[in-house]
């Protein structure tokens, strides 16, 4: 936040989202490959909670964009992206961790 990344913010929070959300997935669906990068879809599968739902839908949309400079008409993901919006996405993703980490047993 102080160097003013929201771009690269708002696309690792989408990769910590995909990850959690690929573990559940391996943990509670014994699935061993886990294919795809829409938070939405995986989430669907897992049956994540309706309040889960949009905010995800949302981090969706940082996947492409934010990690290519031309991912934007006529500007740069730097020039587009907010403090809020990486606030917001720092925040779902925090959520969704949390989320993953009641659902997976270590112990398994």
């Amino acid at each position: 936040f102080a160097g003013e990344f929201y771009a690269q913010v708002c696309f690792q929070c989408h990769q910590v989202a995909e990850k959690a959300l690929k573990a559940i997935h391996i943990s509670t669906l014994a699935q061993r490959v886990v294919i795809g990068h829409s938070l939405l879809k995986l989430g669907r599968e897992i049956g994540i909670t309706d309040e889960l739902i949009d905010p995800l839908s949302i981090l969706d949309q940082y996947y492409i964009p934010t990690q290519y400079p031309n991912g934007i008409p006529d500007g740069a993901p730097f020039e587009v992206y907010t403090r809020g919006q990486a606030e917001e996405a720092l925040s779902t993703a925090a959520d969704i961790l949390a989320h993953a980490k009641e659902r997976i047993s270590l112990d398994q």
